[in-house]
């Protein structure tokens, strides 16, 4: 059974492309036990964030595994096979601590994707598509991550993508504190841009969310007011910043809903930052005129503005990374020895119980114990001798040396002896 991590980020495809093989919360469990149910993998767990698509998994059919990605969601693999990575084993192990330290992320350093990790592995542990390798795994992966976050300085001078979403609102307006802003949706990208943009003092700000008690939630916290996305319509007009971030699988802010807000706004500018994957915003609405749409790949020039500062910390967390990853290599190989172990111990249990029983008998029978307990002890000896004495008597002198080098650490023999 091999470890596996493969899938897309940031780095490797665009957002048109990424957007196409996301997976909503709601349908991850579905997906899970999909790419388990059909023998494609042993056990799984699916990473699904704006910046990337990650599958982690146990597998004997890596190239099943993988083929699995574009055939769940109904594309042809000549589409997505060049943006994907695939990495076995150690590779796939130094990938997930790298990705919950934040040094695999457009924002380094930023801490949101180890939350996102651990979510998945709830979602993965609720579909019952975590096992054991997968298990320790991640164990081990946010002890490191915690190592890197306390040890180091890499969320030192941090520019996350909502500093980011604000640093380029500003650049349009003036001064938000005379804007009105709504936000879509009410997730934890959303929670932290309404956090830094409530910070700007603007002069209104709505929450709109599918479910309205989320976004009277959210709403209290930020001194705004909550309506449904069933209102978006008739409110796009009245404000001048949208941030958006859904997990709808089709877009919520349509070009002619756009169009119509403008001509109300007599084309005053509409900034929009749409965060969400795939996309809440049609991509045609960065046609229209008087449209700033930003989408998560357009921040990331923004976001390098804060990189130089982290630079410094990136080797330090890169050596307590390759220390966490020799060591759980070095489990996962110990692993593979488990069963000659336990057929050794079995081996040698059986032999153990053989003589007791024949020393038992003896007693019974009223013999001497004392030689009864000396036959058995040179018995037990001569039985789990029997077998590497035999092998080295009958190795060819190609395999001797190493053997007998062998048997010398196996039993902490020294050349005296």
């Amino acid at each position: 059974m091999q470890l596996l991590s493969f899938g897309i980020n940031h780095q490797t495809a665009p957002l048109a492309v990424r957007e196409q093989i996301a997976f909503s919360p709601e349908t991850m469990d579905i997906a899970l036990r999909d790419l388990v149910g059909n023998g494609a993998a042993k056990e799984a767990t699916i990473l699904s964030t704006c910046n990337r698509t990650e599958i982690y998994c146990s597998t004997n059919a890596p190239a099943q595994a993988v083929g699995w990605l574009s055939a769940y969601h109904h594309l042809p693999a000549n589409d997505i096979e060049p943006y994907i990575y695939c990495l076995p084993q150690e590779q796939a192990v130094k990938h997930a601590f790298r990705v919950a330290s934040g040094l695999d992320s457009m924002v380094l350093g930023e801490p949101q994707i180890l939350g996102q990790m651990k979510q998945a592995v709830r979602q993965a542990e609720q579909a019952g598509t975590l096992g054991f390798l997968l298990h320790k795994l991640f164990q081990r992966t946010f002890s490191v991550a915690k190592d890197v976050r306390t040890q180091t300085e890499i969320g030192a001078n941090l520019v996350s993508m909502a500093a980011a979403a604000v640093k380029l609102a500003e650049r349009i307006y003036p001064s938000i504190s005379e804007q009105r802003i709504l936000f879509i949706g009410a997730g934890e990208m959303i929670e932290l841009n309404a956090v830094h943009f409530a910070a700007r003092k603007p002069l209104h700000i709505t929450v709109a969310n599918r479910t309205l008690e989320r976004a009277q939630a959210l709403a209290r916290r930020i001194d705004g007011h909550a309506i449904t996305l069933n209102e978006l319509p008739e409110q796009v007009a009245q404000h001048d910043i949208i941030v958006t971030c859904t997990a709808s699988p089709l877009p919520i802010l349509g070009k002619g809903m756009v169009e119509r807000a403008l001509k109300q706004r007599k084309h005053r500018p509409l900034f929009i930052v749409d965060l969400a994957v795939p996309r809440d915003v049609e991509t045609e609405v960065a046609d229209l005129d008087d449209v700033f749409l930003y989408t998560v790949d357009d921040l990331a020039e923004v976001v390098r503005d804060g990189l130089d500062a982290r630079q410094g910390a990136v080797k330090e967390a890169e050596v307590i990374i390759e220390s966490g990853v020799n060591e759980f290599v070095h489990w996962m190989q110990s692993r593979g020895v488990v069963p000659t172990i336990r057929a050794l111990r079995d081996h040698a249990e059986r032999q153990r119980r053989a003589e007791m029983e024949k020393a038992l008998r003896a007693l019974a029978k009223g013999d001497n114990p004392e030689k009864v307990l000396e036959s058995l002890s040179s018995a037990l000896t001569n039985k789990f001798l029997h077998a590497p004495t035999q092998a080295l008597n009958q190795a060819t002198s190609i395999e001797r040396e190493a053997m007998l080098d062998t048997v010398h650490r196996i039993y902490h023999l020294h050349d005296t002896e």
